[in-house]
């Protein structure tokens, strides 16, 4: 099974935030789309990282309520994963659990195309599970 695979569900709606949004209207974003983490794009496109639930939870540690007036590109992670849609599903799963991150950028031709996050993969990993059952179901059953 392959990213695009994983991703065919997902559609084409992708959610960046720019690296001067509070983290107060990037939350909100978040909350709204009911996504976990967005990539944050210059406006020309240029990717600069990815911020994360987990990077807004850290920086609320840190700076208390203060933090949602900081700007994204103050709690956003500068590192992060990339893939294309051609590559296997089983790497991206790898590098998730080996890296811990949530999530990965897909990128076609050196430009973000989409993101595909721990749930995609999972979704996907669980539909191929049940797959194998039947076959298997179906397979018994006419033998």
């Amino acid at each position: 099974m392959y990213v695009s695979d994983a991703l065919a569900h997902k559609g084409r709606n992708l959610v960046t935030v720019r690296p001067d949004m509070s983290i107060e209207a990037a939350i909100e974003l978040l909350t709204v789309r009911k996504i976990g983490g967005a990539p944050v794009c210059q406006p020309s496109g240029k990717i600069l990282g990815l911020l994360t639930e987990r990077d807004i939870l850290h920086g609320t540690a840190k700076h208390g309520a203060a933090a949602l007036e900081l700007k994204v590109e103050e709690l956003m992670s500068g590192k992060f994963f990339t893939c294309t849609p051609e590559d296997d599903l089983k790497q991206v799963r790898s590098i998730m659990t080996n890296k811990h991150v949530r999530h990965v950028l897909v990128l076609v031709d050196g430009k973000l195309d989409n993101i595909i996050s721990i749930g995609d993969v999972m979704r996907a990993r669980l539909e191929e599970a049940q797959l194998e059952v039947d076959v298997l179901r179906d397979y018994a059953r006419i033998r």
